[in-house]
């Protein structure tokens, strides 16, 4: 009998266009040699053009799930992603907060596309309630600013802003800048550039910017490769690298779907392979 591999689980929403959320978790797990379980949020409407469409699930419907597969299958690793309310935040992080194994939390707040994915009046419950319990928090610089009123226009205020994100209570946060406009005149300013620190320890993430407007479902793929890396044993640091050389492989390998943007590609690598082959 073949051994079971690790567990990881997400908590979010499903996008159904397949780029990001429920979706991107459980490909970039599979890719990533660990076994994939899901507690769906929300469910939404959404392609490569926008959101058409959410509705949360009812929270005994969340807290259902969790305990389904938790109680039974156990987990080595938590991922969560879209929560859509206050009431979702406050009941994850309940749950979150009796289990044993590392947590990623992703404050997803808004799409690639610009829509809104978490209620306004849920942000005080992701401060208060759900980064306190977070192994590593992964806000990018738009979920920054929402959090701590700190806009990082450039990588000087990054650790500023990872400072104030560590003041809600995760034990690591990765502030990712991807946003950031790369300043030539500056060593590695062509580079994405991301923050990982727990206050003390520093790791500056660097990695090629890659000119592919395809990029749906960077946030989640990044989270749930940090999650699968913990589940199989790394320390925070060696998990968050290895996750990075696997997004910015996914990132480069993005494919065109439909109108608009399209998804970053979580089997780069098995393609890659394959044609190596």
């Amino acid at each position: 009998m073949t051994e079971a591999p690790p567990r990881v689980l997400t908590v979010a929403g499903s996008d159904s266009g397949g780029g990001a959320g429920i979706q991107a978790d459980l490909k970039t797990m599979l890719a990533l040699g660990v076994h994939g379980m899901s507690v769906i949020t929300a469910v939404t409407a959404q392609n490569s053009l926008g959101v058409q469409g959410a509705w949360e699930l009812p929270v005994e419907a969340v807290r259902a799930q969790y305990r389904s597969v938790v109680d039974d299958i156990g987990v080595q690793a938590v991922k969560t992603g879209m929560l859509a309310t206050a009431e979702l935040v406050e009941t994850v992080a309940e749950l979150l907060s009796g289990t044993n194994a590392p947590v990623v939390v992703d404050p997803v707040s808004v799409s690639k596309h610009g829509d809104a994915l978490l209620a306004a009046s849920a942000l005080d419950a992701v401060r208060t309630a759900l980064l306190p319990v977070a192994t590593v928090a992964t806000p990018n610089l738009d979920e920054v600013a929402q959090l701590t009123g700190i806009r990082v226009r450039s990588e000087d205020r990054m650790r500023d802003a990872a400072g104030a994100v560590l003041e809600y209570g995760p034990k690591w946060v990765l502030i990712k800048g991807g946003h950031l406009t790369g300043d030539p005149g500056r060593e590695g300013g062509d580079q994405a550039v991301d923050l990982l620190t727990d206050g003390i320890e520093e790791h500056w993430l660097r990695a090629p910017r890659h000119d592919n407007r395809h990029t749906h479902g960077t946030g989640c793929t990044l989270a749930s490769a940090i999650a699968a890396q913990l589940a199989k044993g790394q320390s925070v640091p060696q998990a968050v690298t290895a996750a990075k050389d696997y997004v910015t492989g996914a990132v480069a390998a993005g494919f065109a779907l439909g109108g608009g943007i399209g998804p970053v590609d979580h089997g780069w690598a098995f393609r890659k392979a394959r044609t190596a082959g």
